[in-house]
């Protein structure tokens, strides 16, 4: 038995596993600001730009920090700039639809 190699594969597994789940972790991350940013640039449509601030006090309170106004703020900018490059894509690429 090579000690070694099997050290060094236990090893490089374990990185790949970690790679893996920050991947998935990574995803997760954006496709949560994604949804949260579509959600309020359709409560600012019904409610004005003033939910954020609101929004942000509510969750804060009930869910601890990491609900900021800027954070909110972010991540509404984050679904519009999605939603930008997608229809800028949409319109290169002569009308071809593009999934997310």
């Amino acid at each position: 038995m090579n000690y070694y190699n099997e050290i060094k594969t236990k090893l490089i597994d374990n990185i790949v596993t970690k790679r893996i789940k920050d991947y998935s972790k990574n995803k997760s991350d954006l496709d949560t600001y994604y949804n949260v940013g579509k959600l309020l640039a359709d409560a600012g449509k019904h409610y004005g730009e003033g939910i954020i601030k609101e929004y942000s006090k509510r969750l804060t309170s009930e869910l601890g920090k990491g609900y900021s106004k800027r954070n909110l703020w972010l991540m509404l900018k984050f679904y519009e700039m999605q939603e930008k490059c997608r229809q800028c894509l949409h319109n290169y690429l002569g009308r071809i639809i593009v999934n997310y």
